[in-house]
């Protein structure tokens, strides 16, 4: 028999993780990506206990540990060096069965794209959903630049201004602006040793991780209007607002090539959708979801989704309950989340020195009573497990036999 066939829109961490999923459970998969090649548009991204569990589904888990780079002390500090608070791996292993792993998002792709057959990916695709099908009747339609494609099943992994989400829920609002915007950047380590940290200021923090393979990742982020833009550069940016905070902001900063500073302003879906499917479509990652990056879980619920999608459809299962399990699964997780994430951010872009001295004081308080109240924040999101996959191991072997 015909293996059904899956089309996912988006070949970004969410849409490769369900291609793979997918591929593993047996079905036929196309992936259709309109930029011309795979160069992931980002810089770091941490993923989390939760999401390297389930990335063991499809045994990439173990490959994402080995390159976990914190060990040791982290924590949140003031602008001036202070440290506000301190956690480290050691705690964050024994609560939730491990420690975040920082990696390059390239690093990912790559290990992704490694465990499909070169002839699933079409790049220089663009893709329309023109139908998104009956799950039990008519087969979804989605046009591209060549042709329309009849799918099974059509996975939108297309962003946050998902055109498939549109097209699904006309009437929903759509994202809406946090309040604030993001900088990016990776560069070599400096000579210096240092603690992984968070620094927050006064409507603005400073990120820098190490990454396994000797560079850092930093980020920043701090309350301004939308669209708003650097008049010279973004590097000048950063100089003007984080260059007197503490080593080692200032020599990452200098670091830093005007052109390698990635800067994106950041909206959210605090509106939750109605559901993530509709006919024989369904929504995975920022389309579905998307969230301000304050617990570093956008990545990480796109993979979960991923994980959750195959683990309900079955090649040979009821499409239209499949996809109902999946969205009854997801909505509730991924909505507390958006909402956690966005009280965090809220914390984030207070501006007085009054409230800014309130929060830093409590947070302070609580890492005196131990790491484990501080690492509290991440119950019920670290500690996630996958269900129960019996297909991954037996596919795993039959995968690499094809290759």
């Amino acid at each position: 028999m015909d293996k059904p066939h899956a089309v996912v829109i988006g070949s970004g961490i969410g849409g490769l993780t369900a291609a793979v999923a997918l591929h593993r459970r047996g079905w036929q998969v196309t992936v259709l990506e309109r930029a011309a090649s795979l160069e992931p548009v980002g810089a770091g991204i941490s993923l989390a206990p939760n999401a390297q569990r389930a990335l063991d589904v499809i045994g990439l888990g173990d490959r994402v540990r080995s390159l976990a780079a914190w060990q040791g002390d982290g924590g949140m500090r003031r602008p001036s060096g202070r440290w506000i608070s301190r956690t480290d791996s050691a705690a964050a292993t024994e609560r939730f069965g491990g420690a975040i792993v920082l990696l390059h998002r390239a690093t990912l792709i790559d290990a992704l794209v490694a465990e499909l057959p070169a002839s699933v990916i079409r790049t220089g695709t663009t893709a329309e959903l023109v139908n998104p099908g009956t799950a039990g009747g008519a087969r979804a339609v989605v046009r591209t630049s060549t042709a329309d494609i009849e799918a099974d099943l059509v996975i939108a992994a297309d962003g946050i201004n998902s055109a498939v989400r549109t097209h699904l829920f006309p009437d929903h609002p759509g994202p809406s602006y946090a309040g604030f915007t993001t900088w990016r950047v990776v560069v070599p380590a400096p000579e210096q040793p240092f603690a992984p940290h968070e620094t927050w200021g006064r409507g603005a923090l400073w990120g820098t991780q190490p990454l396994k393979d000797g560079r850092i990742y930093a980020y920043a982020a701090a309350v301004a209007p939308a669209g708003a833009r650097a008049a010279d550069d973004e590097k000048s940016e950063l100089l003007r607002r984080f260059g007197a905070w503490h080593d080692p902001i200032p020599g990452i900063i200098a670091a830093v090539e005007p052109d390698q500073v990635l800067r994106n302003d950041v909206h959210h879906l605090i509106d939750p959708l109605p559901a993530f499917h509709r006919g024989r479509t369904v929504l995975v990652g920022d389309g579905a979801h998307a969230m301000t990056p304050s617990l570093g879980q956008g990545g990480n619920q796109a993979i979960e989704d991923a994980i959750v999608l195959a683990h309900h459809a079955a090649p040979d299962a009821d499409l239209g309950t499949a996809l109902a399990a999946y969205s009854a699964d997801r909505l509730p997780r991924t909505g507390a989340i958006v909402r956690k994430a966005a009280q965090v951010a809220r914390l984030m872009r207070l501006t007085s020195a009054t409230s800014v001295g309130v929060r830093d004081t409590l947070m302070s308080a609580v890492s005196r009573l131990g790491p484990a109240l501080v690492l509290r924040t991440f119950d019920g999101i670290a500690d996630w497990q996958p269900p129960q996959h019996t297909y991954a191991a037996r596919a795993k072997g039959m995968h690499m036999t094809q290759r």
